[in-house]
């Protein structure tokens, strides 16, 4: 019987479940920390993409809220990152291009509707279960990608840290754009950026307890309040609107919508993949499963969140994981403590924040990109692949040659280029027999393996597709041409082919034809049953004789011995 009450199933959020009060003083520990980690980061970043320094403390606020009720992770955090403002800052200026006087306000609506696609992205490629996605740019092509967005935000510092406009674009001509300016420096801002730079690297070598970042902050705070930075014409950050984001849907008229569909697939792929990896170091440190399909919700949910507060796309952070984990987080509680921070920070510190010298931030970001510099993984992928280590040069090119937006397609572009190259030249091995032993083994790795008298066979290793057949059929070809005399069977091991299109098939069928002419039969081994579905479709087992079809090599051999 029903007692006459409704019931609804409330499920806790994954971040949050089996929560225990033990956990809450390292969660509130970790949340301030991890506030005041991402405080100088939210202020600096919105920088790289010509945004107000609020939109990073809304980015900071609500994706954190978001993340946590829908997210999979109880450690990762969400924010702001180096990577995913560089493909920002560079879909703005496409998008903005083709519309005039586009001013800051409006440049805050298009990077919402930006973080709106990316979650929308995120939404659908879970949906579809696309988490595979994250794996589409290879590490080393990422590694080689992050160098060259690294670059892109040392020049963009430049104007920042040096107090002259340089509007010139790639690596080195905005270097001679600036000793064109030299007479134009103002060396207050510089020398104080370079002692910035120097107390950031100071404390990463020493691993002084308290981050880098966060010293650069309340130090130049108290040197710009004291010393009056503003009249002594070093620029500062300005007014920060005091109130709270609010929930509203970004709109803006006229925008080009395929480079606004374009653009946030571009932030999709970098933020998602980046996010993964992060997600990964930091779930194996901490015996955390990371599954990318979930992760998408999590992320789908930050970047709408973002885009519904006013902020931009976002994507998980390294720097704020590492705090969490280091401080001792143990659930998504942090995330909520840090959004709350951060909230009483915009509430009640924007005088404070007012006054932050933007050559300290500038010193912050090109900390932060010469650490996203990590030559050692560069070192590391030549030793293991130098095909790889070509394919990292080319998508690390593609940013500082090209702009960081073309360097995605490039990047992408590195990746299948590598795929199909991996894939139009599958190998290949002849097979032979060892003595008093069952099966058959590699020639050319088993010295005792010999091939068996008129009867050759050949593993094909991957699939036959339509960009391979002509190096299949060459290398038939070729082995056909090298059988000894006498040879009347050729079967083709095909238990490392997962897949045959209709083109393969129509050059089976060919080289099947050729072979007949020199008095060899060709045989095929091992099929899969879709591969051997498009044969039959195809009329090519028609051709070959089903009597030379066979479910497993040894049958084949067997049969040939029957024969003979």
């Amino acid at each position: 019987m029903h007692s006459g009450r409704w019931t609804f199933p409330l499920r806790m959020p994954a971040g949050l479940a089996g929560y225990q009060p033990a956990w809450l003083s390292r969660d509130l520990s970790a949340g301030l920390a991890v506030a005041a980690v991402g405080l100088p980061s939210a202020i600096a970043y919105p920088a790289i993409a010509g945004l107000p320094p609020q939109t990073g403390l809304y980015a900071s606020i609500a994706p954190l809220a978001a993340y946590a009720l829908f997210g999979p992770s109880k450690n990762l955090i969400v924010g702001p990152d180096a990577a995913t403002m560089t493909v920002l800052a560079a879909t703005l200026a496409a998008v903005t291009a083709s519309v005039p006087d586009v001013g800051a306000g409006e440049r805050v609506a298009i990077a919402a509707m930006l973080a709106l696609g990316v979650g929308l992205l995120c939404l659908l490629a879970w949906l579809f279960r696309l988490g595979v996605l994250a794996s589409f740019l290879s590490r080393p092509i990422l590694t080689g990608f992050f160098i060259g967005i690294s670059f892109s935000i040392l020049i963009g510092q430049i104007s920042r840290v040096t107090g002259v406009k340089v509007d010139s674009e790639g690596l080195l001509r905005p270097l001679i754009d600036l000793l064109r300016k030299a007479n134009l420096i103002h060396w207050p801002s510089l020398i104080l950026a370079l002692c910035m730079f120097a107390l950031l690297q100071i404390v990463r070598i020493t691993k002084f307890p308290v981050p880098g970042p966060v010293l650069v902050v309340v130090l130049s705070v108290l040197l710009s309040a004291v010393f009056g930075f503003e009249a002594r014409g070093i620029a500062i950050v300005g007014d920060i609107p005091a109130g709270l984001p609010h929930l509203t849907l970004p709109r803006f008229a006229g925008l080009p919508l395929q480079t606004l569909a374009l653009g946030s697939a571009a932030i999709f792929l970098v933020s998602y993949g980046a996010g993964i990896i992060t997600a990964r170091s930091f779930g194996a440190r901490s015996g955390e499963t990371v599954d990318p399909n979930r992760e998408l919700i999590g992320f789908g949910a930050a970047n709408l969140a973002a885009g519904l507060f006013g902020a931009f796309p976002v994507s998980a952070s390294d720097s704020r994981t590492a705090v969490n984990l280091a401080v001792g987080g143990r659930s998504q509680l942090t995330s909520l403590v840090a959004a709350l921070t951060l909230v009483a920070t915009l509430l009640f510190l924007g005088p404070a924040l007012r006054i932050i010298p933007l050559p300290a931030l500038g010193a912050i970001l090109a900390a932060t990109a010469l650490n996203m510099i990590d030559i050692g993984a560069m070192r590391q992928i030549w030793r293991i692949s130098p095909m790889e280590f070509v394919f990292a040069l080319i998508a690390m090119w593609g940013p500082i040659g090209l702009g960081v937006l073309n360097g995605v397609v490039i990047a992408i572009g590195a990746t299948l280029a590598y795929v199909l190259r991996k894939l139009m030249f599958p190998r290949d091995a002849m097979l032979g027999r060892i003595a008093d032993h069952e099966g058959f083994y590699k020639l050319h790795r088993s010295p005792e393996a010999r091939a068996v008298p008129g009867f050759a066979v050949c593993l094909i290793q991957g699939s036959l597709l339509f960009f391979n057949t002509d190096y299949i059929a060459t290398r038939l070809r070729a082995i056909a041409a090298g059988l000894p005399a006498g040879t009347r069977w050729l079967v083709l091991d095909a238990s490392a082919v997962a897949q045959i299109d209709s083109s393969a098939a129509e050059m089976l069928g060919e080289v099947c034809e050729e072979l007949r002419q020199r008095d060899i039969r060709l045989g095929l081994a091992d099929l899969h049953a879709e591969a051997r579905d498009m044969l039959e479709r195809a009329g090519i087992i028609d051709i070959v004789g089903a009597d030379m079809i066979f479910d497993i090599l040894e049958d084949a051999y067997q049969a040939f011995e029957a024969r003979r």
